[in-house]
């Protein structure tokens, strides 16, 4: 097995950022169209109609502001995202664990790349919060 594992820095609070991973209108500013709830065993789906994605999740953990947890299950893969959050000094520290990929390969580094693409998009989202 494979976990993706990033890591993330903003200056907004943590109650902004954990506002930003919760919100479903929020979220489709920055991951896509969505109908999350920040809700234990919510079931809930992300799309994007674009690139044709259906995202089927369902919501495992919601430790607010620390922890959000939920299925990320799409196209070929079937893994868990865990956001942890942590506030220090003004800075919030957001580490996104993605787990339950077979191995590192297209699957992983695509979502590799597009954690990080859409952590730059969340960026500019908490730039107008």
């Amino acid at each position: 097995m494979a976990d993706l594992s990033l890591d993330f820095q903003f200056t907004s609070s943590i109650n902004t950022v954990w506002n930003a991973l919760t919100d479903s209108d929020t979220l489709a500013k920055w991951i896509m169209e969505n109908n999350f709830k920040p809700i234990v065993g919510h079931i809930c789906q992300f799309r994007n109609e674009q690139w044709n994605l259906i995202v089927d999740c369902e919501v495992l953990v919601v430790d607010e502001p620390n922890k959000l947890s939920y299925t990320w299950v799409g196209g070929p893969i079937n893994t868990t995202v865990t956001w942890t959050l942590k506030q220090e000094d003004g800075t919030t520290y957001l580490h996104l664990e993605q787990t339950g990929f077979e191995k590192e390969d297209q699957a992983f580094n695509g979502a590799k790349y597009g954690w990080a693409k859409m952590a730059e998009d969340l960026k500019k989202v908490l730039g107008e919060m």
